[in-house]
């Protein structure tokens, strides 16, 4: 059902900007294991490496397209093959770059608790206002605790009330850029 939608973007994308149509960076999963997330590229760079900058709002790394995509949460789509490969679920802690992972194990409280489910495209810290930049260790404490009250009270309810919370918050935040 979603592919007339995921062929119009990547067309949208190669128009757009150069560079490739998907975005592939590596995460951290379930019980610490590396994997590889897919989205479609918002961006003119790829970082994936030691060192990655968060986006931020008026970002200038950000294309004309990719503020739609990100806004409306349309980035994630390829995401879906990453649940199908079992890396992802739709629903658990949002995963963070490498990168953020090292930054911030160290200064956020129970960080690495998070990787004792297997990530998600959405989750509770999305739905409660912990949507874009993290640019301290104190808003990352607070998507980290709303993460592992999560998997605290982890219910097939709670997944589907999420689910639900996300479509309202797709429709409409203005918190991803």
């Amino acid at each position: 059902m979603l592919l007339p939608l995921i062929l119009a973007i990547a067309v949208l994308i190669k128009w757009d900007s150069p560079g490739p149509v998907l975005f592939r960076q590596n995460r951290i999963g379930l019980g610490n294991r590396p994997f590889r997330v897919w989205k479609f590229r918002t961006m003119t760079c790829c970082e994936n490496g030691a060192v990655v900058r968060q986006a931020q709002r008026d970002d200038p790394r950000v294309t004309r397209l990719g503020r739609i995509l990100r806004r409306t949460s349309l980035d994630e789509l390829p995401q879906l093959v990453n649940v199908l490969l079992g890396s992802m679920s739709l629903v658990g802690p949002r995963p963070h770059a490498v990168a953020h992972d090292a930054q911030f194990a160290g200064s956020v409280a129970r960080y690495a608790e998070r990787h004792a489910v297997r990530p998600g495209i959405t989750g509770w810290a999305q739905v409660r206002g912990c949507r874009g930049e993290t640019p301290n260790a104190a808003s990352m404490q607070r998507r980290v605790d709303l993460d592992l009250a999560y998997i605290e009270h982890w219910s097939l309810a709670l997944d589907l009330l999420i689910l639900v919370l996300t479509l309202r918050e797709v429709f409409r935040s203005q918190a991803a850029y």
